[in-house]
């Protein structure tokens, strides 16, 4: 089982606001520094007086030299970091759980899925994958959104272009909107896919995942080619607490990074 690691000071350099709710913290050590994070990987950020939540690093080197993660302001915590400023302090500790699988992608095609704040733990890949080109084939990344509002890290992804294939939707058309509109899974059928030799990384919401693993599947990927970040109801990052249990797994120690072939049957049954 995995330890509690205590949280050690971290001094916000910088901040990005990514949406109307979202923004970006990039945090440098203020003392000792935590081991290096792998994408995917997640961090407990502790609000001074307030509280913790476990949160995926949405870069692991930032402007600062610091670790980034893009906090959505939808809780008592994360509304309390959204709101601090450079200068502030929160604590931080991990890694924790497991990251995504870049050596199973080795020579294969990547494909990445991202439904709205879902791009976050994957933005991490996309460098990766930009950085080594010549270490996976043809890289497709689709993103969808709720609107165009909703989009993070919008500026980055039109750099993405020219390496890799994007293609953005959103779910609802809003004025000035002059892409795609409807659900990311139907982003696929512009693709040529070839699954035999292709890997998807998904990340976004639970009902998402579901649909787009199994779209997946059927269009020929082998399920355990399909990676999900299920990173639901996680809480205490060490399997103490339960709260992210799905089946046998326990989230926060088991993943949140997990291969479809080990949870396409358990993601199927309502409420578990």
């Amino acid at each position: 089982m995995t330890t509690t690691l205590p949280p050690l000071p971290y001094r916000i350099a910088h901040t990005q606001a990514e949406t109307a709710d979202t923004r970006s913290i990039e945090l440098v050590p203020a003392g000792r520094e935590l081991a290096p994070f792998a994408p995917g990987q997640f961090a407990m950020i502790y609000a001074f007086g307030v509280g913790e939540v476990p949160i995926s690093a949405s870069r692991l080197r930032g402007r600062h030299g610091g670790l980034v993660h893009t906090v959505r302001a939808v809780g008592t915590v994360s509304t309390a970091l959204y709101r601090l400023r450079p200068g502030d302090t929160v604590g931080l500790s991990g890694p924790y759980g497991s990251g995504w699988d870049l050596e199973a992608a080795a020579g294969y095609d990547v494909l990445v899925i991202a439904g709205g704040i879902g791009l976050a733990p994957l933005r991490p890949v996309v460098h990766e994958l930009m950085d080594r080109p010549h270490t996976y084939g043809r890289v497709d990344i689709l993103v969808g959104a709720r609107t165009a509002a909703d989009l993070v890290f919008r500026d980055e992804i039109e750099s993405w272009r020219g390496p890799a294939r994007v293609e953005v939707t959103v779910d609802r058309h809003t004025p000035g909107w002059r892409g795609a509109v409807g659900l990311v899974t139907t982003l696929l059928d512009r693709l040529e896919l070839r699954p035999e030799r292709t890997c998807a990384l998904v990340c976004g919401p639970e009902v998402m995942m579901r649909h787009t693993a199994r779209d997946l599947t059927v269009r020929g990927l082998a399920p355990h080619r399909v990676q999900l970040s299920l990173e639901r109801n996680m809480r205490c990052a060490t399997g103490h607490c339960g709260h992210c249990q799905l089946g046998p797994l326990l989230l926060c120690r088991d993943g949140p990074v997990v291969g479809y072939d080990r949870v396409a049957r358990l993601l199927q049954v309502r409420e578990l």
